[in-house]
């Protein structure tokens, strides 16, 4: 397959932008070789400006539940930039918008608009430190909440160990009120509680982790999360910037009926626009200004096309039938790979329309386990796909999308696109291009 022009563009792109991206992992130094430069999306499908087309399970980034240039957002964005793009003042579109989170999310009572997931984690945070009058934030190790310098860390050896940043330019000081245990780890999480009574203003979860791929929670783990937190005068942050509106209309919070008492959003409500949301219980939202004193600003947050592409995309997912179908497409592409795959010792997690293939010989539970796979054999596979029309998220670590554009025909071709390569990785000792 030729992709000449994708590494012309690559080459002209590193001059301009550092790594020759504007966010890192499309660099494809998780797998190698050089990243595709997309020219245009149709559904399902992606298109590269050399003419290549593939089936995408990469959705950007979890986004596009309903496809690539869904004719129903694209009407609704186009109607309303011809009224103009942003006002710096209200619009009735926020209100929509709001109202129809609101009327889905259990736990959110009031809200705001932001314009990225890692402003809505940020914003929330401080809200929770606001809101106790407490300092230290819980995280969990391999979940990702943006690039808040706060968030950035990785745990020691114990809890007690003070967290080591995982970027340059954050000090000390920014990450010491901040503990990651272990993710599904029951006796972690109780000895964090038990060693720092009263100290503790947010426990903050994925409540399906997405950004070490996608890790399923052990039974019990999530509502052990609410009752600690609920008892030690702490709140419970549930990140659902990719699980929000994915795993089911009330996010994962209906799913495992757990109401946090604040919640992040983004991706899906904005309609492959810049979107971000968090929300809560009333009395927590309250203290935001200009009502409270815990500050927060936006110059383009709720602007009116972002508003309008959410708006257009909730309209679909209310639909009657939307998430069964949905999910029905994607559990019967689960059953075209998965039984193959554990054959050979080769994981799939998933949870309804996200899913990721571990190479590895057992599922993952937490990140350690992550980074037990072969991520040699993910980069090969990954290209393979390339080569073969298929796009994947380019890292072991990532999660990918089935959206309601893939067909059944769609999963089929993938499918057997995948075992097919997966059958040839595990016969060679080094990898080949395999055009299928």
């Amino acid at each position: 397959m030729d992709r000449q022009k994708s590494a012309s563009a690559f080459q002209i792109a590193k001059k301009l932008m550092p790594g020759g991206v504007n966010s890192p992992v499309r660099a494809f130094q998780n797998v190698g070789g050089n990243p595709l430069f997309i020219n245009r999306g149709d559904g399902p499908y992606m298109f590269d400006i050399d003419g290549n087309r593939y089936i995408d399970f990469c959705a950007s980034w979890g986004p596009l539940i309903l496809g690539h240039a869904n004719h129903a957002v694209i009407g609704k964005v186009q109607k309303t930039l011809r009224s103009g793009t942003s006002f710096g003042a209200p619009n009735i579109l926020e209100i929509e918008l709001a109202s129809k989170i609101i009327k889905h999310v259990p736990s959110i009572e009031k809200m705001r608009f932001v314009n990225s997931g890692t402003e809505a984690v940020m914003s929330a945070i401080r809200l929770a430190r606001g809101f106790t009058g407490r300092d230290l934030i819980v995280k969990f190790d391999g979940c990702y909440h943006g690039h808040v310098d706060y968030l950035l860390t990785a745990a020691g050896s114990g809890v007690i160990n003070i967290p080591q940043a995982s970027s340059l330019g954050i000090p000390a000081d920014f990450i010491k009120n901040t503990i990651s245990v272990p993710f599904n780890d029951f006796e972690m999480i109780e000895n964090v509680f038990k060693n720092h009574p009263g100290k503790i203003a947010a426990v903050i979860v994925e409540p399906v982790p997405g950004n070490m791929g996608v890790i399923n929670s052990t039974p019990g783990f999530l509502t052990l999360l609410r009752e600690l937190t609920r008892n030690n005068g702490s709140l419970l942050i549930f990140d659902e910037v990719i699980s929000g509106f994915r795993v089911g209309i009330g996010g994962a919070q209906e799913l495992f009926n757990i109401k946090p008492d604040l919640t992040t959003l983004g991706k899906i409500i904005g309609g492959g626009f810049p979107v971000g949301a968090y929300g809560g219980r009333k009395e927590i939202v309250d203290l935001i200004a200009p009502l409270g004193n815990v500050y927060q600003a936006g110059t383009l947050s709720g602007n009116p096309v972002s508003m309008a592409a959410g708006i257009a995309t909730l309209e679909i997912l209310e639909q009657e039938n939307f998430y069964k179908n949905l999910n029905s497409n994607a559990e019967y592409f689960y059953k075209l790979i998965e039984p193959f795959l554990s054959n050979l010792n080769i994981q799939l997690a998933c949870c309804k329309s996200m899913f990721t293939i571990f190479f590895s010989d057992k599922k993952p539970v937490n990140f350690e386990d992550t980074k037990r796979c072969d991520i040699e054999k993910f980069s090969c596979f990954h290209n393979l796909l390339l080569e073969n029309g298929v796009y994947f998220s380019p890292s072991q670590f990532e999660t990918n999308f089935i959206s309601s554009s893939h067909a059944k025909s769609d999963l089929e071709i993938a499918a057997e696109k995948i075992k097919c390569i997966v059958r040839d990785l595990s016969s060679r000792k080094a990898c080949v291009i395999l055009v299928l």
